[in-house]
C-alpha cells in the first residue's frame, strides 16, 4: 500500500465517524424533538398553571 491510499482510507473512516456522530446526536437530543432546531426546547417547569375557581 502506498501512502496516498492509506491517507484516503483514513479520511474515509473519519468522514463515516463524523456523519455517524451527526446522525446519532440528532436522534438522541436531550430536550424537544429530534429535529434539533430548538423550537421545542422551552423549559415548562418554570411555567405556573393558574388555578381555576370551582363552583
Amino acid at each position: 500500500m502506498d501512502l496516498q491510499l492509506i491517507l484516503v482510507i483514513i479520511l474515509f473512516v473519519l468522514a463515516i465517524i463524523y456523519v455517524g456522530r451527526l446522525v446519532y446526536n440528532s436522534m438522541n437530543s436531550k430536550k424537544g424533538c429530534a429535529s434539533n432546531c430548538g423550537k421545542c426546547a422551552a423549559d415548562f417547569s418554570e411555567i405556573k398553571i393558574p388555578e381555576t375557581k370551582s363552583n
